[in-house]
């Protein structure tokens, strides 16, 4: 074996000194001090569930995705409901691409509404993620006077929200929303704004409710009740219909694994900015006494439970007459897709993952930051990672 020359001694010596650094600096990652008494512990890994690993709806993707997603984005930015920085942030989400996912058989117009529609949640989500109950209700007061009175001018200083909710919503009722959606909406979306005016409240009071409160809270403040009134812009089903105990099972089933599996995704984002009171895994391992990887089986159990219970109810469905059944079938086949568009969106945006989400998807576990790790945000607009 050959004796090395100082020139090559010196280079091995560099490599060794650059591996330990590059080897140090993944330690230090995945690694947590604790403040308390300087302790360093290794950072646990949490476990993702494939909650839709048997669900039998595939990803869809509208075919006028680029165009209105182009359009669409535009319009909210004109309003400058966020800083540039945030707005950049909150692009990055890519809420277009839910919407698109979501309802993949609309028509141009309509799609276009859907994603002015979740451009608008996602405002609302925001600010009212730092807003306390007074400002809230504020907020949601605003929204609700701009619905009902699309055609208006806004008053002057109003926050933002109540001229986006205006035009979103005048421009979906001169595209052709049925009367039946139209009604159906505007009930919702009240409803969902008191649950985010409640979230606010818990989130106050540091309160953690138990699973069964939860679960009534959620189904409110995730807004699903109000995307499917929009799967109804082009439909005409009696109120007899969509109130149908069979309906209303496949209903509650979608609205249950659509906020189940937000949770799961948004619960490492959640913690770290300390915001996860209002999440069903901090539920589970409050009132089970569980840890987190113990609350994500729970859920994967009880959501598989929903797929059965949405099967099954799918498979009752009772026969009105051809052109309501018709009708039936393409809003029954819009709840099932709705499930899987915001699986699918999850990982392929930005909002929760940053642009790790599909190897997170395809790997199944991520890091746990360290809690409070992004707490103490000085503006309003979407917290990523990375």
């Amino acid at each position: 074996m050959p004796i090395p020359t100082s020139n090559t001694f010196a280079a091995w010596i560099t490599h060794l000194v650059s591996s330990l650094v590059a080897a140090l600096a993944v330690y230090k990652r995945d690694i947590n001090v604790n403040a308390e008494n300087g302790h360093i512990q290794p950072r646990k890994k949490i476990f993702i569930p494939d909650l839709l690993v048997r669900w039998p709806f595939p990803r869809r993707l509208n075919r006028y995705y680029p165009k209105v997603r182009v359009e669409s984005s535009t319009w909210l930015e004109s309003f400058k409901a966020f800083s540039p920085k945030a707005q950049q942030a909150f692009d990055r989400c890519n809420f277009n691409l839910l919407s698109c996912l979501a309802y993949p058989i609309a028509s141009e117009e309509h799609v276009r509404s859907a994603c002015d529609f979740m451009n608008l949640v996602f405002v609302i989500d925001e600010y009212s993620d730092v807003s306390v109950e007074g400002e809230v209700r504020k907020q949601k007061d605003a929204v609700m006077d701009a619905l009902c009175h699309p055609h208006e001018p806004r008053p002057k200083g109003e926050w933002v929200g109540g001229e986006v909710a205006r035009q979103f919503w005048e421009r979906t009722i001169r595209n052709g929303a049925s009367d039946q959606s139209q009604k159906r909406f505007i009930a919702t979306f009240d409803e969902y704004l008191e649950g985010v005016v409640q979230q606010a409240i818990d989130r106050s009071g540091h309160h953690i409710r138990d699973i069964q409160s939860y679960f009534e809270v959620r189904r409110k403040s995730v807004g699903a009740t109000s995307a499917f009134a929009l799967l109804e812009l082009g439909l005409d089903i009696p109120d007899e219909v969509i109130s149908h105990p069979t309906i209303q099972n496949m209903e509650m089933a979608s609205i249950d694994m659509i906020f189940l599996n937000n949770d799961i995704v948004s619960y490492n984002l959640e913690q770290a900015r300390g915001d996860e009171g209002h999440n069903i895994i901090t539920i589970v391992m409050h009132e089970h006494d569980t840890d987190v990887n113990g609350a994500m089986l729970w859920v994967a159990d009880y959501h598989t439970k929903l797929e059965t219970m949405f099967l099954e109810a799918m498979a009752a469905i009772p026969k009105w007459g051809e052109l309501v059944d018709s009708q039936v079938m393409q809003y029954c086949n819009g709840l099932g897709n709705w499930v899987r568009a915001n699986n699918a969106w999850s990982f392929e945006s930005e909002r929760y993952f940053g642009t790790d989400g599909l190897d997170i998807q395809r790997k199944r576990w991520l890091m746990l930051m360290p809690r409070d790790h992004l707490k103490g945000r000085e503006e309003v607009g979407p917290v990523l990672v990375g």
